[in-house]
């Protein structure tokens, strides 16, 4: 038990510097962006008077180092800004979309493993089949388009041609959030489980070729059994890890994804607050899907860790 606290302990001290890292290039990169905010958020009604209230608002007539401090003495308070756009703190804004990217994600989450699991395991066991063949084709395929094209076409197949879903939105209470997002998780899963799914195959094949396979075999141990207990329980593990890491970076595909089934998330938010140059919000968002990232990291390290005896917590 010491040692798991140990290990938790070491895992999140080193944390530390990639979370401040993580706001530097927030911060530095942001300002890189070509284009005046104000002008941006002005548009017709641009005058330099009103650019230079802008700019001090937003504290962009400091030097440089000197916004970062005052970025970063915020974020300790936690505060993230007002939003100029939207005329409300970044913080509210970015705590309202939340839920439905957490919400997203948790459910592609579990789509593509209800997907990838018994695809992986019947396609190591018939290994060579016809199925197995199809699955490799198929995932490569898969894992070669573009999320937003697999939303259009389920757009296109399921919600325009059927009406078994609709076409955008977030609907209103769990089970009508559910519906909505179907299609949408849906299409972020189909990717993610080409990934899982050839992994549990690989991770599979090579686990039924180990020795105590063998040795429970010739034990007279059923067959169904030496799978279950012995070849899927050792193999899972690789699944949790690869998992956890491609769940962590589905944030990329959400910001894609919420914008083409206009689902109020982070996603979205992120691109219009790029477009209206919003800063606040856009160095708000990031750092907030970034520290997601960060946290899903070490949850992964952590359950792996848990799960597999030959990980040494030292």
């Amino acid at each position: 038990m010491t040692g798991r606290f140990g290990f938790l302990g070491r895992r999140v001290l080193q944390l530390i510097p990639v979370v401040v890292g993580i706001t530097i290039l927030v911060f530095f990169l942001l300002h890189l962006v070509p284009g005046d905010p104000a002008r941006q958020i002005l548009g017709q009604h641009y005058t330099p008077k009103a650019a230079a209230e802008i700019h001090h608002k937003l504290g962009l007539d400091q030097p440089l180092w000197t916004q970062y401090r005052i970025f970063m003495d915020r974020l300790v308070h936690g505060e993230l800004g007002d939003s100029v756009y939207y005329n409300q703190s970044a913080g509210s804004l970015i705590a309202e979309r939340l839920p439905a990217t957490l919400l997203l994600i948790a459910y592609a989450g579990v789509l593509a493993a209800l997907v990838s699991i018994p695809m992986g395991i019947i396609a190591a066991l018939r290994r060579g089949g016809i199925f197995d063949q199809a699955t490799r084709i198929g995932t490569l395929i898969t894992f070669a388009m573009p999320p937003f094209w697999f939303g259009i076409i389920l757009i296109l197949f399921f919600a325009l041609k059927l009406q078994l879903f609709p076409v955008s939105g977030y609907g209103h209470g769990f089970s009508d959030h559910l519906w909505h997002l179907f299609l949408p998780a849906l299409t972020i899963a189909l990717a993610f489980s080409t990934i899982l799914t050839r992994t549990l195959r690989a991770s599979m094949l090579s686990t039924m070729r180990m020795d105590f396979v063998d040795t429970a075999r010739i034990k007279g141990i059923s067959r169904t059994t030496v799978l279950m207990r012995h070849v899927v329980r050792n193999a899972i593990v690789s699944i949790v890890v690869v998992f956890g890491i491609n769940l962590a970076f589905l944030v990329g595909s959400t910001v894609i994804v919420e914008s083409v089934f206009s689902i109020p998330g982070l996603g979205q938010l992120l691109v219009a607050a790029v477009e209206s140059r919003d800063y606040p919000v856009v160095q708000g968002t990031t750092l907030v899907l970034a520290f997601f990232v960060v946290l899903v990291n070490l949850l992964t390290d952590v359950v792996h860790a848990a799960l597999d005896p030959r990980v040494s917590y030292e």
